[in-house]
């Protein structure tokens, strides 16, 4: 039975870093007892309400199962707390789609080899790519030198590529970032913490 006297969990969002995706809540305080959460899940296009492995867990989070993680499906999601024969009402999510809501992180640099002009970057993407995933990393980099650079651009689609036309014996810094082309445009990926390799001398 649902019950006035149980309220429904608050601050229920989904948090979704590099397509893991997870449902968390604020815990529902009561004076005794242990307060339960079920989660449920439904698409747009199957919508009958489906367990996600949540069922009166006691944790303030649930990971979406494997089958959730299909990036353009539109996920609705419904919570709500149980403490013995009572129920909350059923908290819903706004509509989510992996695509469009989930947060890329930066790109990991591997390792940076330098030459007298150019530095030789390995870089390895934020998430496990997809068959026919277009990926372009961002590469913005400049001189460390106490006047104010002009910072340079180059997009590559490798994950091994070269910052060329550099002055030996001199010190660059860079930053990358991922672009995911996606059915609606563009996913841009966070930035990556500025490096700074010396080139060698000739």
């Amino acid at each position: 039975e649902t019950s006035p006297h149980l309220p429904a969990p608050e601050n229920v969002e989904v948090d979704s870093y590099n397509f893991q995706s997870l449902l968390r809540w604020s815990p529902v305080p009561v004076e005794n007892g242990t307060v339960l959460y079920t989660a449920h899940y439904r698409t747009a296009f199957c919508r009958t309400w489906s367990g996600m492995g949540c069922e009166q867990t006691p944790q303030t989070r649930c990971r979406f199962p494997p089958e959730l993680r299909r990036r353009r499906w539109t996920i609705e999601l419904r919570l709500r707390a149980e403490l013995g024969a009572l129920a909350s009402p059923w908290v819903h999510t706004p509509p989510f789609v992996a695509e469009a809501n989930t947060t890329l992180g930066p790109p990991r640099v591997n390792r940076v080899s330098a030459s007298p002009d150019s530095l030789l970057v390995s870089v390895t993407p934020p998430f496990t790519p997809e068959p026919g995933d277009l990926l372009q990393y961002l590469v913005s980099y400049w001189e460390n030198t106490s006047s104010p650079t002009e910072r340079r651009e180059l997009s590559e689609s490798k994950t091994l590529f070269q910052i060329g036309n550099l002055k030996e014996s001199t010190l660059y810094c860079f930053s990358i970032q991922v672009q995911l082309r996606i059915y609606s445009g563009h996913l841009l990926g966070q930035q990556s913490a500025p490096e700074c390799h010396r080139t060698a001398l000739s």
